[in-house]
This record gives structure tokens, sequence and C-alpha cells, in this order.
């Protein structure tokens, strides 16, 4: 009986050895084929990202400042695509989309231009997303695209280079990883001391802990920044306080002045004589501006009964000081632009005119622009026949571009302002100031902002996008613009003025 079933059990254990034999084959078969196409489809996806990085670095070689400009752009996408969520409004109710895409564009491009009240409209989260695009424009893409690149992986490509050059004006690619460390060390540095220097003026006034910490941590970086964005509902209450007014004043004077600039003192701080030329620029002009503009403005509205009159000796001189800075691209006001006067009005669409220094979060033709273009009336006045600054000489094609960047940014505000005196039924100087604070992005306003249809607001969300990458991306294709011809025709000189 026992072999019997000794018998009999075999064929049913070789039966099921073979049987388990095929089973372990089959998916065997099965698992080979699938990761032949698995691994075709990851041949596949690489080669497409192959692809598109090349595609990348090509456009990076032959146009930086094009690339940058669709990234700026992506941002702005991403920006206001978080904006239109219900969680970015107080009420928790979805933001109309051209209130959201202004203010993803005011944030990115650094203005401060508002459509909506941001303290009431916009939620915490609201708040995080517009102080995320604050930083994001103020760094610069690719200079923040590099900054990652060299945290990961200790080092800066080509591209990156290319890209971050473009971007923060830099002729020498060996420069840029210094530049890039520059930015991050200054960034961090201003900022953290301008909030460290807020935070107890919040306390002092009664916020809670928590509450003081966000609210300095958004002022700092908005006023490095040059955002002109708050979460105050005014700060008009601070008309006379230093400890508030004295940080705007000088976070945004650095900010404005450009990072090549600030890299440039920084190195050299103690000689000034070895700055390079476009720090000595920057700064002297930033300077000889600030004053200019703080005793205009001072003077002009000292006897306002509708703005300066009311206020202090202390008081008026804090407030002429903010105003003499705050119009080249900082935006911060403590006296209602509106309740100013016309002339007023006009010196500070001069300012916004001019901005700040290149590759800065300032925006406008930039100082050194209008301080080349200065030296070359100078030396056509007195019949020089070059360009000098301190000790230099200037290349007839810097002021060749210098002419094309003032000219093109006029036409950018008189087409914008014809555009919005279509649209609307406003008075020709309250548009012409709003243009050109958006041309400049500064933020300053009289007031007319939030009350503009939906067409005026792209229109202004077109030219802070143009003011912000516009200018630079014409700088840059025309420094790099080098034609030379084999004949060139007879000079004559015709009749000028």
């Amino acid at each position: 009986m026992q072999v019997t079933v000794s018998v009999l059990s075999r064929p049913r254990a070789r039966g099921a050895w073979h049987s388990r034999q095929r089973s372990s084959q089959a998916p065997t078969v099965r698992s080979v084929v699938e990761q032949e196409r698995v691994q075709r489809v990851e041949e596949e996806g690489l080669s497409l990202l192959v692809r598109v990085r090349e595609r990348i670095d090509d456009v990076a070689h032959r146009s930086p400042a094009r690339l940058t400009i669709a990234v700026f752009s992506l941002v702005i996408v991403v920006i206001t695509g978080l904006l239109s969520l219900p969680i970015a409004t107080a009420d928790g109710h979805r933001a109309p989309f051209a209130d959201a895409l202004f203010t993803a564009t005011t944030s990115v491009c650094v203005t401060g231009l508002v459509t909506v009240p941001t303290a009431t409209y916009w939620s915490p989260f609201g708040h995080a997303v517009i102080m995320v695009g604050i930083q994001i424009g103020g760094l610069g893409v690719m200079t923040l695209a590099s900054i990652l690149g060299l945290a990961v992986s200790r080092r800066i490509g080509l591209t990156q280079r290319l890209l971050a050059a473009a971007e923060t004006k830099t002729a020498r690619l060996g420069e840029v990883g210094s530049l890039i460390r520059a930015v991050l060390v200054t960034t961090a540095v201003i900022e953290g001391a301008l909030m460290l220097v807020l935070l107890p003026r919040f306390l002092m006034i009664g916020y809670s802990p928590g509450r003081a910490v966000w609210h300095s941590l958004f002022q700092s970086i908005s006023i490095f920044n040059n955002a002109g964005i708050i979460i105050e509902e005014s700060l008009a209450p601070y008309v006379g306080d230093w400890w508030m007014c004295l940080p705007i004043i000088v976070g945004g004077f650095i900010g404005a002045l450009g990072f090549p600039a600030i890299l440039a003192i920084t190195q050299s701080w103690r000689r000034p004589r070895r700055w390079s030329l476009h720090a000595k620029l920057t700064v002297v002009t930033s300077a000889l501006l600030f004053v200019v503009g703080a005793v205009a403005i001072g003077a002009l509205e000292w006897g306002n009964p509708d703005s300066y009159g009311p206020l202090s000796t202390n008081e008026r001189v804090l407030a002429s000081l903010l105003a003499g800075m705050t119009p080249r691209s900082s935006g911060f006001s403590t006296v209602d632009v509106a309740s100013m006067s016309e002339g007023t009005w006009l010196v500070q669409d001069a300012l916004m005119f001019v901005g700040g220094g290149s590759a800065s979060t300032a925006g406008g033709i930039k100082v050194t622009t209008f301080a080349v273009m200065l030296l070359a009336i100078r030396a056509e006045a007195r019949g020089d026949r070059d360009i000098e600054a301190f000790g230099r000489r200037l290349d007839p094609g810097v002021v060749r571009v210098a002419i094309a960047v003032a000219f093109v940014g006029a036409t950018m505000v008189g087409a914008a302002s014809l555009a919005l005196l279509v649209l609307t039924d406003l008075h020709l100087n309250q548009v012409l100031f709003e243009v050109i604070s958006a041309f400049a992005t500064c933020g300053l306003s009289t007031g007319i902002t939030s009350s503009l249809p939906s067409s005026a607001k792209y229109v202004l969300v077109a030219l802070m996008f143009a003011g912000r990458t516009g200018t630079m991306t014409l700088a840059a294709a025309l420094a790099l613009r080098d034609r030379r011809r084999v004949i060139r025709y007879p000079e004559e000189r015709p009749s000028i003025g």
C-alpha cells in the first residue's frame, strides 16, 4: 500500500514540478518583454530630454536674454495660477483673472502697483506666494537657477553662466560665479539686517511675536527688492517714524545700485578709486538723483496744505528724504501721492523714468544710461572729441546703446499712455504718472489703479513686463551685435538742432 502510494505520488510530484517550471518560465518571458518596453520608453524619454536640453543650450548660446524672458513669463504664469486658487484670497473666493495676473506680474516684476488691497484681499497663503514672487523677480530667474545649480553640483555650467551673464550684465563669464555668490550673500545679509531692524519696531507697535516676524520678513524682502508692496494697510501712520522709514530709504537705495556695483564696492570698499567705472557712475549718479529729488519734492510740497502742510518739520524732512528715493523704483510712500501737486508729479515722472542701476531690482532706463547721455552732452558742449569720466574714455558704441534704450523706453511710455487715454476717461497727467510707474517698476500711483478697466490693466501688465525685461533685452542685443562692413560710405555731418 505504501509502495502504491509512493509510485502514484511520483507523477504528481513530477507534474507539479513541470507546472512550477512552466509557471516560472512564463513570467520570465513577459518580464523580458516588459523590460524591453520600459527600456525603449526610457530611451525615448532620455532622447527627448536630450533634444530639449540641446535646444535650450542652443537658445542660451544664441540669445540668452530671450530665454530669460521665456522663463520670466513661465514664473508669472505659475504665480498667477497660485493666486487664482480660492485659498489665496481672504474670503475664500477665486480672484478675478485680471487681478491675479496683475498681482503676479507686479510681484515678479517687483513693481508695486496693485489693483486690490494687498493687506486685506489676500490670505496668508496669498501673501506667501506674493513674497516668493518678489524674491524670485528681485534675484532674477536665471541668477536663482545658477544659485541652485551651484548648491547642488558645486559648479556652474556654461549655459547657466551665459544666462546669468545676460541677466546680471556681466561681460566676463569667469566673473559670473563670484557675482552669483555676491548676489546670494548680499541678499541674505541685507534682507536679514532689515528684518532684525524692523522686528523690534513691529513688536513695539503691539504685534504678536509671530505676526511681527512675518511682517518684518515680508517688509525686508519688499524693501531690498524695491517691490513697494506692503501687507500693512498704509504707511501713512509712520510718516515721522525714522525707525520704520530709514530702513526703507537705506535698503531701497542699496537694492537699486545693482549687484555688479555692489560687488565692486564690497571688493574694494576701502579704496573707491579702484572701483569699476560702472560702479562709480552708478553710485555718484544715484546719490545726485537722491539729493536732487529730495530737495525738489520737499520744496514743492513744503507748504502744500493737502500733503506736507499739516506735518511737523521732522515729518516733512523724513517724508522728503523718502520721496527722494522711492520714485527711483522703491514705490513706498508715507504721503498720499494723489494729494501732491502736478509739479511734484512731473519731478517723480523724471525720477521714475531714470530708475536705478543696471542688473538691480530697480526699473527705468537705468542711471548709467542717464549718466552716459549727460556725459555725451557735456563732451559735445565742450567740443571734446572723447567722452570721458573718472579718467576713462567711453566707447562710442555705449552712447548708441544708451540712446536706443532711452528712445525705446520713451516709445513704450508714449504708446501705453495713448492706449490708456483711449480706454479710460482719465487726464493725461494721471495716465502718464501711472504708465511711467509701471514701466519703471516703481509702484507709485495717484490712486487710479484699482478703478481701471480690465483692458487697461492688461496694458499695464504688458508694460510692467516690458519695463522689467524689454530694455534689458535690447541693451544685451545691441551690445552683442557688431556688424562689420567691407564697404563704408563717405562721411558727412548733417545739421543737428
